[in-house]
């Protein structure tokens, strides 16, 4: 069954390993997995990103992954959206 997942990206450093803080720092996704662990792969594949570490899994199907980019280190918070799908 696939699901309707939210992704919040929050830019935390820039290339040189500075904090971000400007507001325009966050962005949202949504993608349709079965995991919170495939949802973070379809994000990593689409954006070209590396996962670093493990995904940290919450009960509710929630999650917290940290990722690197071209632009620096991203932290994502992953959380189911109110639609599913079903096959």
């Amino acid at each position: 069954m696939l699901m309707r997942f939210t992704i919040e990206e929050r830019h935390l450093t820039d290339t040189d390993g500075r904090p971000i803080t400007a507001p325009d720092a966050v962005t949202f996704r949504s993608f349709d997995a079965e995991t919170v662990d495939d949802a973070v792969r379809l994000y990593a594949r689409d954006e070209p990103a590396e996962l670093i570490g493990d995904v940290l899994k919450f009960p509710g199907f929630q999650g917290v992954a940290t990722i690197r980019k071209a632009t620096g280190v991203y932290t994502l918070q992953v959380t189911p959206s109110s639609q599913q799908y079903h096959l």
